[in-house]
């Protein structure tokens, strides 16, 4: 789905019609809710909407939990590469060492990261489809995996790309209902049975030219059989542990690797912005005027811009200019911005300690930077401390922005974990005590140093 560039408020394309074939059949008008790609089943379930239509894949894990349509169009997934790399990059036998870029919630996920540990490539995964090409194109992925329509609509709009001919796997688009609305369901499968019989979908799939020698094998096997088998759809890649405990103990290894990228990451940011925010929140002190402006603006620029905007234009805003990795772009994305806060923090802090004290230092022929080590420093440290340990503890849970710049962090990884078996519920709870399980220890570190700083004085 897109939006029409005569009308953008207007979405257009091939799911958008078959919705439309489908609200005619039972006499509705087709409303469009959008949600984000990953949350399309639960959304679903939820009742947001009565059926979810944007190249939802049959996957097993969606079978088990969800009811699907029979399905109406057969995809492969495909390998797109840099047309210079061509003939270097043919198979992903030939990316070791490389990134390759997907859509998270995807049999091309699933197939990759079984993948992976054999070809010795690394995933990227992203929440849409348009910004693997583009980052392919600039240089920050080696190939994509995706759909074949996907990556034949990217080559009409990134220039210089290529796909590779070979199909990596096969799979099929459904339409995705709650469990319990079988009879809707099956309502739905009278229609699009009917439409394959009588061409309006085939006309459907024609107009956007994605109709190809797949389609009519696929109408017919749904047109001989009462139901698709499960086994038939999704590629082998694709099968998923029978049971919920099963999928759980498989996905925690990466939903650890992933809270180690959340800790290192929120670390390093947090001690980015502790020492740009003392920068901050001296200059603005102890700075002449020109220096005391530019610092001002700039605490008042960032805390007055959303941290995701942030986020975009430093990894794709300056892509152009410099090429920063992901890691890293989220790594000053987060600490530039809460060097803003901690400043402020700071400032307030050393403007509390109290003027007599300033004034007997200085009579006593204290120089300004040995009046701040020795007694306004230590004093205003100790005033700082619990709304700094605020804001670790804040900018931790904040790390999860950066999933939107490809960092495959905690909660992304529990998105895609949901994703994949069906529920949030045990994903949203084990994720949940990996973030209290890092976010404990600090705060009672925290009171700890402030009762024994509060008992010295």
């Amino acid at each position: 789905m897109e939006a029409d560039p005569r009308d953008p408020s207007v979405v257009r394309g091939m799911d958008v019609e078959v919705a439309a074939l489908l609200a005619r059949g039972i006499g509705r008008e087709p409303r469009f809710v959008q949600v984000a790609f990953t949350s399309i089943d639960g959304s679903v379930e939820r009742g947001d909407f009565s059926i979810g239509l944007s190249g939802v894949e049959d996957t097993p894990a969606r079978r088990a939990t969800h009811s699907l349509t029979v399905p109406y169009f057969e995809f492969r997934e495909v390998l797109t590469v840099r047309g210079a790399d061509r003939t270097r990059f043919r198979a992903l036998a030939d990316l070791q060492g490389r990134r390759v870029g997907t859509l998270a919630g995807t049999i091309a996920y699933d197939l990759l990261v079984q993948g992976a540990p054999v070809a010795g490539y690394q995933v990227v995964s992203y929440d849409d489809d348009v910004h693997p090409y583009s980052d392919l194109a600039a240089g920050r992925l080696d190939a994509v995996v995706l759909d074949h329509i996907i990556a034949q609509r990217a080559l009409r709009h990134v220039p210089g790309l290529a796909i590779q001919p070979d199909a990596l796997a096969r799979g099929r688009y459904v339409g995705v209902l709650a469990r319990h609305d079988t009879a809707l369901r099956d309502r739905f499968d009278g229609i699009l049975r009917q439409a394959m019989r009588d061409g309006a979908l085939e006309a459907i799939l024609r107009r956007w030219n994605v109709w190809d020698d797949e389609q009519p094998r696929l109408f017919a096997s749904v047109l001989g059989a009462p139901a698709p088998s499960p086994s038939v759809a999704p590629p082998a890649a694709n099968t998923a542990p029978a049971g919920a405990l099963a999928r759980t103990v498989a996905y925690l290894p990466g939903l650890f690797r992933a809270s180690l990228v959340t800790l290192l990451l929120s670390c390093l940011a947090m001690a980015l912005a502790v020492a740009f925010g003392i920068v901050l929140a001296s200059g603005r002190i102890y700075g002449g005027p020109v220096v005391r402006l530019l610092f001002g603006a700039y605490v008042e620029v960032v805390r007055g811009t959303p941290v995701l905007l942030q986020l975009f234009v430093l990894y794709y805003g300056l892509s152009a200019v410099v090429r920063l990795p992901a890691f890293v772009a989220a790594l000053l994305g987060l600490g530039l911005n809460y060097a803003a806060y901690e400043s402020e923090i700071y400032r307030g802090a050393l403007l509390a300690v109290s003027r007599a004290q300033l004034e007997a230092a200085r009579t006593l022929g204290l120089s300004e930077w040995l009046i701040l080590r020795l007694v306004r420093g230590p004093q205003a440290f100790r005033l700082a401390l619990a709304p700094m340990t605020n804001d670790f503890v804040a900018l931790l849970k904040d790390s999860s922005l950066v999933s939107v710049i490809t960092v495959v962090e905690l909660t992304k990884a529990t998105a895609i974990f949901a994703t994949n078996v069906g529920s949030w519920l045990l994903p949203g709870l084990l994720c949940a005590a990996i973030y209290l399980a890092m976010s404990l220890p600090l705060s009672r570190l925290a009171r700890t140093l402030e009762r024994r700083w509060s008992a010295a004085s």
